[in-house]
Parts: C-alpha cells; structure tokens; sequence
C-alpha cells in the first residue's frame, strides 16, 4: 500500500459516549480520496476520540464506520497500516537520535519517494540536531519531528491533532510548506480547536459542536 491507494470512509450514525454521557452523536459523513477534512472544537468536544475510531483504537457504541480501500473493505484492526499519525499524546523514542528513529520508522512504515535519512532529515530542516538524542529537543523540535514523520510516511491516509502544538511562526509556514509538497494527494484529517493555520488548506469542516 502507499500514498496513492484510493480511500473511502463513511461514517453512519456514529456516536461515541463515557460512561452515560455521550461525547457525539449522530455523526453522518462520506470522506474520499484526495478529501482534506478540519474537525474543528474546543477541548474536550471529542476530535481525538474521533480521530482514534478512525484509526480503529477505539469502537463507537453506535453505528459504524466503513473503511475502504481501493474498494475493498478493510478490518479496524488494519486501519493503522493505511494511515500516519501525528498527535501531543504520540509518544517519540526519546533515547534515539533522530537518524535512529527515522531508521526505526522505517522499519513499520517506509517513506514517500524511497525518501533517504538524510533527505528526511534535510526537510525537517534539523540537520543541525541530527546526532543529538531527541530526548534533548525542544518541544517545537519534537513537533516538527512527529509532523515530518507522519506527512512523509507513504501512506494515503494523513491524521493530524493540534498540528500547530508548540510550533512558532517560521515553523508554521514550514508546516504549510509540507502540505503542499507532500500531502495534496492524500486524504488529511485535522482536528483543531479553530487555529486557522492548522487546518486552512483544508475544503471541509465538521464541527463537534453540533453532534452533541
């Protein structure tokens, strides 16, 4: 699989609650290849929830979620090989320096355009800290690393939570920078709590708000 397979998500009625209270509801949506998607709320509306039962982490408690590529139906528990992730809760090898950890990436999920260590390296513009273990980045340095690893993955699938998390403005427009040379063909998703430079590539927007 790589970055180009076609891609269909339906959600029918999705709902997702804890406990007795329900988180969203009623949740009806048709995403295609090529779609790019903001889901936009504030804390605690659901958009990382949501983005889990799109990676296949997390059931709804009702409807369902129809996951299709090149029209076949994929399982939940194979939605992640169809996908990169990039989130404040992913967690990076911190003990790795960032050679080693593209090296190990690489290992579950290999790169657009047979994409060199080096080059990747090169894109993130950290060739500076490259011998440096990432335990010792900044939390913007590590923002970028999660991004360059999660657009530059080939996969067709791209999931983006709070892209703009610790990122300053000239790393910002090196986040826009990325989308567009690297993500136009792929299906994105990004959940933001209404930061425009997140999401304003995006030609969709769902807000949680109204699913309550």
């Amino acid at each position: 699989m790589n970055a180009t397979n076609s891609l269909y998500i339906q959600f029918d009625v999705i709902g997702k609650k804890f406990g007795s209270e329900w988180i969203f509801k009623n949740i009806n949506l048709n995403i295609k290849t090529g779609d790019k998607l903001a889901v936009l709320g504030g804390n605690g509306s659901g958009k990382s929830t949501l983005l889990q039962i799109i990676s296949g982490y997390v059931l709804p408690n009702e409807g369902k979620l129809v996951f299709t590529s090149d029209k076949k139906n994929i399982e939940a528990d194979f939605y992640k090989n169809y996908m990169s992730l990039a989130s404040p809760y992913l967690e990076l090898i911190e003990e790795f320096n960032l050679a080693e950890l593209i090296k190990h990436t690489s290992v579950y999920k290999p790169f657009i355009n047979n994409f060199s260590e080096k080059q990747i390296i090169e894109i993130a513009e950290l060739t500076h800290t490259k011998d440096k273990a990432i335990k010792t980045y900044s939390s913007g340095m590590k923002q970028r690393v999660k991004l360059a690893l999660a657009i530059l993955a080939d996969a067709p699938l791209l999931l983006l939570d709070e892209p703009a998390s610790n990122l300053d403005k000239n790393a910002l427009v090196w986040y826009s920078q990325m989308i567009n040379s690297y993500a136009k063909n792929k299906t994105v998703i990004v959940c933001s709590n209404s930061i425009n430079d997140e999401y304003e590539f995006c030609d969709q927007k769902l807000d949680l708000m109204a699913y309550k």
